[in-house]
C-alpha cells in the first residue's frame, strides 16, 4: 500500500513510530512528553527539544513544523527529513529559532548544511528572438529558469522551446504541453503574432475579475495576483515591479505554488514580493528563500495573499523572520 493510499490516522501512528525510534536511537533514551501527528509527518517534544519528523513533500514542510514550533513555544528545534533537506536548511538560516536539519538515510541520520543556490539559468541563444512576436501577439513576457513563456494575467499561453531531435527552436502555443502540442499540430511551429493574438484575446476574457467559472481563471490565481499587482504597484507601496523566477522551477501549470516579483519601493529601496493564495504555511519559508535568491537578506520582504487568506498564523510565522515579512491582503 502506498503512502497515499494509507489511512491518515495509520499513517500518522506510523511516522510517530518512526520519529521516536530515530530520536531515541540518536539523541538519547527519552520519553516524549507531547508527541502529535502532522499533515507532512509528526512532531515531539522531549527534554526541553522538539523534533519534526517531514515525510511528505519535505521541501514544503518547514511551514508547518514551524507553525507546531510557534504553537508550543519551542526554541530548540530539530527537523528530520529524507530529502530536500539542503533546501530546508537554507530556508531555516532566516529564522530568529535555533533549528537544526538533519537528514535521514535508513536508520541514520546527519547535519544537513545549507548549500548556495543555484545560479540564474541564462536563455538559450536564438530564444530571445521569439520576445517580440509575444510583445507583438499582446502577451506578457515572463524569463524564469532560462525559459521564455508568455503569459495573459499570469496564465501561461506559449513558450519558447528547442526541438530535442532537430535543434529548431521555435515557439509553441498552448496552456501546457498536451494543449501546446495539439496547437502546433494543427497550425504547424511558427505561430504569427495576429495567431497569437486571437488566443491572447480569447484567454484575457476568462481571466478578466468577474468573469464567470472557468478553467482557464482557475489555474494559475497566484500568478494573476502577481499581474494584478505589477500593472498598479502602489498596492503594495512600490514604484515598479517585475515577475522574476522562484528559487526553483515550478513543477507544472496546474499545482499552486507561490511566484515573485522584485522592484522599488515607494522610497526607492529594493524589494522583493512573493504572491500566494490559500493558507500556505510554506509561504513564508518559500518568501524567505526567494528574497535570498534575488537580494540580501535584509531586503524589504512582502507576501501578498488576497484579503480572506490573510492569518494569524502566517503573521506568526512573517515575525519569526530575522527580518521580518510584511503581510499584505489585496
Amino acid at each position: 500500500m502506498s503512502d497515499t493510499a494509507m489511512n491518515p490516522e495509520l499513517k500518522a501512528r506510523l511516522y510517530g513510530i518512526k520519529l521516536v525510534a530515530l530520536v531515541r536511537e540518536h539523541f538519547g533514551a527519552i520519553e516524549p512528553s507531547d508527541q502529535i501527528g502532522l499533515t507532512v509527518g509528526a512532531a515531539m517534544t522531549a527534554n526541553n527539544a522538539s523534533w519534526v519528523l517531514i515525510e511528505d513533500k519535505p521541501e514544503r514542510g518547514l511551514g508547518v513544523a514551524l507553525a507546531w514550533a510557534s504553537r508550543h513555544a519551542v526554541t530548540d528545534l530539530h527537523i528530520l527529513a529524507s530529502s530536500d533537506t539542503a533546501t530546508l536548511a537554507r530556508r531555516a538560516t532566516a529564522f530568529d529559532l535555533s533549528i537544526k536539519i538533519w537528514a535521514i538515510d535508513g536508520i541514520n541520520i546527519t547535519p544537513a548544511s545549507a548549500q548556495n543556490i543555484d545560479e540564474h539559468a541564462e536563455v538559450t541563444l536564438g530564444h530571445e528572438l521569439f520576445i517580440e512576436t509575444i510583445t507583438l501577439g499582446g502577451a506578457d513576457v515572463v524569463i524564469e529558469h532560462g525559459v521564455i513563456t508568455g503569459e495573459v494575467r499570469g496564465l501561461e499561453i506559449c513558450r519558447v522551446v528547442t526541438d530535442a531531435y532537430t535543434g529548431e527552436h521555435r515557439l509553441e502555443v498552448g496552456v501546457g504541453a498536451h494543449d501546446r502540442e495539439a496547437f502546433t499540430m494543427m497550425h504547424g511551429n511558427t505561430p504569427t503574432a495576429q495567431s497569437l493574438k486571437r488566443i491572447v484575446d480569447a484567454v484575457r476574457r476568462h481571466r478578466t475579475p468577474g468573469a464567470d467559472p472557468h478553467p482557464l481563471n482557475r489555474l494559475g490565481a497566484e500568478r494573476a495576483l502577481r499581474a494584478l499587482v505589477i500593472d498598479d504597484p502602489s498596492i503594495v507601496g512600490a514604484s515598479s515591479l517585475r515577475a522574476v523566477a522562484s528559487p526553483s522551477p515550478r513543477p507544472n501549470l496546474k499545482d499552486p505554488i507561490p511566484c515573485v516579483a522584485i522592484g522599488e519601493s515607494a522610497l526607492g529601496s529594493p524589494v522583493v514580493v512573493v504572491f500566494s493564495t490559500g493558507i500556505d504555511l510554506d509561504v513564508i519559508p518559500f518568501a524567505a528563500e526567494a528574497r535570498l535568491f534575488h537580494a540580501q537578506p535584509d531586503t524589504d520582504l512582502i507576501v501578498v495573499v488576497p484579503q480572506r487568506d490573510v492569518s494569524p498564523v502566517t503573521r506568526r510565522l512573517a515575525e519569526m523572520l530575522i527580518h521580518p515579512a510584511l503581510i499584505i491582503g489585496v
